[in-house]
């Protein structure tokens, strides 16, 4: 688990504390209107899916946006630890802005190229009760990413967008919505996750690690909405007193 230092929403640029604060609202927004019917955002995956089967892909097929080219699915494996199952975030290729490319890569496993190159952004673990509770990165063979380095993955955050509604609106606006509420967080998952394959790289000489079976999780931090959108607002309340 890595440490992120809450201080750090404070220091953050005022258009970027405000849209953080309007993505709070939409996330607290999607989860009352789905709490209206008994329902969340991971059910509205499950729903109409038959029997839910560990490490199948839910809804079945992915969600993608064949606009902004983001794509996500929810899926579960070796539940622990409270967690029911977390979703996969991804951003496709025609997506990514112009001039980033893939981490040199000479070993001998084949990775999404072209335009069928995509990068893996983290995962949102889900608790029983279908509320998030952490965040993770993972090493390329897990998701079959092409891998990029954390840098730029961070120009990639923004293009995150599912923007219609299938499987369900509410999930859709809910997911999109936690890229940006949680993106200090998500940006230092991702520059840890580097730290951690540097190091691994440095203790197994000769491995592939991206490839390596033993290196799965890169990164993992624990999350809380509410305590989130409570930081965002001290800190934006904080700029109003300053100004």
């Amino acid at each position: 688990m890595i440490k992120f230092d809450d201080a750090a929403i404070a220091q953050m640029p005022e258009q970027r504390l405000r849209a953080m604060a309007r993505a709070g609202e939409t996330i607290t927004e999607t989860q009352r209107l789905l709490a209206k019917t008994n329902a969340n955002v991971v059910g509205q995956c499950l729903a109409n899916q038959g029997t839910f089967y560990e490490y199948d892909h839910y809804p079945s097929g992915d969600v993608y946006d064949d606009e902004y080219h983001a794509q996500y699915y929810y899926h579960s494996h070796r539940p622990e630890g409270g967690e029911h199952g977390h979703f996969h975030t991804f951003l496709r290729a025609a997506g990514m802005p112009p001039g980033i490319e893939p981490v040199p890569y000479t070993g001998k496993a084949e990775r999404p190229e072209g335009d069928e190159a995509l990068t893996h952004f983290v995962a949102i673990s889900m608790d029983k009760p279908g509320q998030p509770m952490a965040m993770f990165t993972t090493n390329r063979w897990v998701t079959d990413e092409t891998f990029y380095k954390a840098d730029d993955v961070e120009k990639m955050l923004d293009c995150f967008v599912i923007d219609h509604t299938w499987p369900c609106l509410a999930t859709n606006q809910w997911i999109t919505a936690m890229m940006v509420l949680f993106r200090p967080q998500i940006i230092a998952l991702l520059k840890a996750r580097d730290k951690a394959m540097k190091n691994w790289a440095a203790l197994h000489p000769g491995v592939d690690i991206y490839e390596d079976r033993d290196l799965e999780i890169t990164s993992f931090l624990a999350i809380n909405v509410d305590k989130q959108i409570a930081l965002v607002n001290e800190a934006l309340a904080g700029l109003r007193k300053t100004a």
